[in-house]
């Protein structure tokens, strides 16, 4: 890597040096990192999911009650409502519109359901208010029915919340920490029907990608043959491996899939640059290489103040006293014309190498973002760049 620095303020030269020498040490640490692990290995289990073994999102409406007045207000008509429902429930006939209270709140509950779940089963659920609910601290959550995507009840919930914050006071007087509307329930949950699959009858087991890629979907397929000496498996495209159970000649399917899963192989990490414009965060790949490249950049910036100054004026002759103070604006324009500075990349270089000589140029984050979009589109980028 190498810096050239078009100004000739002698002031700079020893921050050039620096920035060569951090440049030159970025570089050592990155081929000292890469000799250090030549193979990158990683197991089965840890980048892939077994196709029909999945969790499954639960959700539901329910009632807390118990609030120190913190409660939804008494325009949320809802609340009350549900209120009422749950008194007739009870066997007490209330009017919803004669029903003044701020102790309760409606909220949604929402659970993941894992798989193999059996009724009795316990789970964490998270509860949320739905009207304007100032806080649900100290706050128990009546029974409430939780449904899955096919409406039907799978679990119920019940129980004291527990919230990660709190809100002390009111108005210009008050202090509030995390969220207040927001609470947990750590098994709060118990499964009332049973969501088990049954392996028995899987004729395939199908590994899914998390990351779809041919090369690692073709080495999956290698390692499980090879660990079982005969063709049992087969790369079907980038993101799925299918294993014949039958071939397998394993005693059951879920000791197929764990000896499946432990099987140790080479990943190759995708030359892939992500960037956050709203932040100006940048994650980048170990593998991204760029093309010679050269890099001028300079900035020019425009500032105008305006300052209003009390004028006296004078008194005229003849004509008694002065008349009253103007204010007279008094504005300055400064323009800072920084002188360009320029970078050169030799052929090889890597990511990690144009950041440090970005920053070593005076370079911000935001500034950084725009230079590898530019890089991108002349093509001396060579790795897929995502904006989010």
């Amino acid at each position: 890597m190498k810096l050239n620095r078009t100004t000739s303020n002698p002031a700079h030269r020893p921050i050039a040096i620096r920035a060569v020498a951090v440049g030159v040490v970025l570089s050592l640490f990155t081929q000292c990192a890469v000799a250090a692990e030549p193979n990158r290995q990683v197991l089965v289990r840890d980048i892939t999911n077994v196709q029909g073994i999945r969790d499954n999102m639960l959700v539901g409406y329910g009632l807390v009650v118990g609030l120190a007045g913190t409660g939804d207000r008494q325009q949320t008509i809802f609340t009350v409502q549900t209120l009422a429902n749950a008194m007739q429930k009870m066997g007490v006939l209330i009017a919803p519109g004669a029903v003044v209270v701020k102790n309760i709140a409606a909220v949604f509950i929402t659970a993941s359901l894992p798989p193999f779940a059996r009724p009795g089963a316990k789970l964490d659920v998270t509860v949320s208010s739905v009207g304007d609910a100032k806080s649900l601290e100290g706050g128990v959550l009546l029974m409430s029915a939780l449904h899955g995507p096919d409406g039907q009840v799978y679990a119920e919930a019940q129980g004291p919340l527990v919230l990660g914050g709190y809100s002390a006071g009111s108005g210009a007087n008050g202090k509030q920490v995390n969220a207040t509307t927001v609470g947990l329930i750590p098994e709060g949950a118990i499964v009332e029907r049973d969501t088990s699959v049954d392996l028995s009858g899987f004729k395939t087991v199908s590994l899914l990608l998390r990351n779809p890629d041919f090369t690692t979907a073709a080495a999956i397929a290698d390692v499980v043959n090879a660990e079982f000496q005969k063709p049992i498996a087969s790369a079907l495209d980038s993101s799925r491996v299918d294993v014949n159970v039958a071939d397998a000649s394993a005693k059951s399917v879920p000791i197929l899939i764990s000896r499946v899963q432990n099987l140790m192989l080479k990943v190759h990490t995708p030359a892939k640059i992500v960037i956050n414009e709203r932040t100006g965060t940048i994650v980048m790949g170990g593998d991204v290489k760029l093309s010679p490249v050269s890099v001028i950049h300079g900035s020019l910036s425009i500032q105008v103040i305006t300052r209003y100054e009390v004028s006296q004026p004078t008194v005229a002759p003849f004509k008694g006293n002065a008349g009253p103070p103007v204010v007279v604006p008094n504005t300055t324009v400064n323009v800072n014309d920084a002188p360009a500075q320029s970078m050169r990349l030799d052929e090889g270089a890597n990511v990690e190498e144009l950041v440090a000589g970005l920053h070593a140029i005076g370079t911000t984050a935001r500034d950084v973002v725009a230079i590898l979009q530019a890089i991108k589109a002349e093509g001396g980028l060579q790795a897929d760049l995502e904006v989010q």
